[in-house]
């Protein structure tokens, strides 16, 4: 057992931390079927690594370590509820318990049947304690934004900290929003299993919906001075990752998979040296990473070799495909794209997807092709605070050399943003389009 300096200690707890706390909260889960509980107790045995760990040094199994600590803390909360119940309950195995014993023999025997239920439970592999972990924090009972919270605190392993910054929240308000959660799955007796048959599909689309809303909010942030937030995109594609280890035959895991591996290969071309955002058709795309394109390419191929029919995801990820294996925007198969939206229309319809469709048929058909499958868009409620869609709509306008009604269009989406950066990128588009209505000097 090594003994570094404090801060090595602390670094190296938050790391190992990061791996195991997820591994950790589910085990312990599994024995007090109650994921509050478990992430509590997983918070004891991290207290006490940061108390003992800078003095006795990093243990050479750290991640049992920090398990068995857990497992303690869990069985001392079972026994002290079972002495105060003045009863065994069941563990595993039922006693029955008669009302001479005395209060040590009473202990002695709950003693007993703990550890028996404890040795069942450990018998339990560790996909599934994950798998019960993550359908439970992505449970419906919750809302999209505590179901975000609680996955990234409890699967993530991020504090509460970690979260607010990523999210650009109080740390008091995702605090309170991860309570709540935890309360809210408590009170509904929300069991600690995977759910099976129909109820089984309807859960995986909340647990695939809450990994994507986490990657979409790192990929293009909501509101804030960066563009990005790299580390909600890197937690995602994490999830999503275990995700499909746990269930490699689901299409849609891998779809969301695919999709979230093609998406992150363009990171480093998204954004220039001094942090603008670069949009997709002005990319360098040397500066995609063909690594991660390789294994999204390699996701997608075994989610289309299911016997079942692509799903959003997956078809989202076929269409990011057709990127990602073309080596410039005119080599890029447009018609193909614009066919995949027509297919996501059917799947999964949505203004959103009309949208992008409308950019698809655009590109393949020119853009006045694309205005008028836009302009059914106009009078949608749902996009009248959206900001992408007067965006859009003035990108087609300035392929069109209305440039007077371009520049109307990037105005109303610089005020519609709450993403400073992308602001700075309409206004400026705008300012162009005047320049392009005046003309040149004489």
């Amino acid at each position: 057992m090594s003994k570094p300096s404090s801060s090595a200690a602390q670094a190296a707890i938050t790391a190992i931390w990061h791996i195991e706390a997820a591994k950790i909260i589910g085990r312990v889960a599994r024995i007090v079927r109650d994921v509050g509980l478990a992430e509590e107790f997983a918070q004891d045995a991290l207290v006490s690594a940061l108390e003992r760990w800078p003095t006795d040094g990093v243990p050479e199994n750290p991640g049992a370590w920090l398990m068995t600590a857990a497992k303690r803390r869990a069985l001392d909360h079972l026994r002290h509820e079972e002495v105060t119940a003045g009863k065994a309950g069941e563990f595993g195995c039922a006693l029955d318990f008669q009302h001479e014993l005395t209060h040590d023999t009473l202990i002695d025997k709950i003693d007993a049947s703990l550890d028996a239920w404890f040795d069942k439970a450990s018998q339990a592999t560790i996909d599934d304690d994950l798998l019960r972990l993550v359908f439970t924090a992505c449970h419906p009972v919750l809302s999209p934004e505590a179901r975000c919270a609680l996955t990234l605190r409890v699967m993530g392993g991020l504090s509460t900290d970690e979260i607010a910054r990523a999210y650009l929240k109080s740390e008091a308000t995702i605090a309170q929003r991860i309570v709540r959660a935890k309360r809210t799955l408590a009170v509904a007796r929300v069991p600690f299993e995977v759910p099976r048959g129909w109820e089984l599909e309807q859960r995986l689309a909340s647990v695939l919906e809450v990994i994507y809303l986490i990657f979409n909010e790192g990929y293009s942030a909501t509101s804030g001075d960066d563009w990005m937030r790299p580390t909600l995109c890197e937690e995602a594609l994490r999830l999503g990752r275990v995700l499909a280890g746990l269930m490699p035959e689901e299409s849609e895991v891998l779809g969301l998979v695919a999709l979230m591996e093609i998406q992150s290969s363009r990171f480093a071309a998204r954004v220039s040296p001094s942090g603008e955002p670069i949009l997709l058709l002005d990319q360098n795309r040397a500066r995609w990473d063909h690594l991660l394109i390789r294994r999204g390419l390699d996701a997608l191929a075994r989610a289309e070799a299911r016997p079942v029919a692509l799903g959003p995801y997956a078809l989202q990820a076929a269409i990011a495909a057709c990127h990602a294996r073309a080596q410039s925007v005119e080599q890029t198969d447009w018609g193909r794209i614009a066919a995949l939206y027509d297919a996501l229309a059917q799947t999964a319809p949505s203004p959103v997807i009309t949208l992008n469709r409308a950019v698809a048929v655009a590109m393949a058909f020119g853009p006045l092709a694309g205005l008028e499958v836009i302009d059914t868009l106009r009078d949608e409620p749902s996009l009248n605070n959206y900001h992408l869609l007067p965006s859009v709509r003035g990108d087609l306008l300035v392929r069109l050399d209305r440039f007077g009604e371009a520049r109307t269009e990037f105005e109303r989406a610089a005020k519609l943003t709450r993403n400073a950066r992308e602001r700075v990128l309409l206004l400026d588009r705008a300012m162009r389009c005047c320049k392009e209505s005046i003309g040149p000097a004489q």
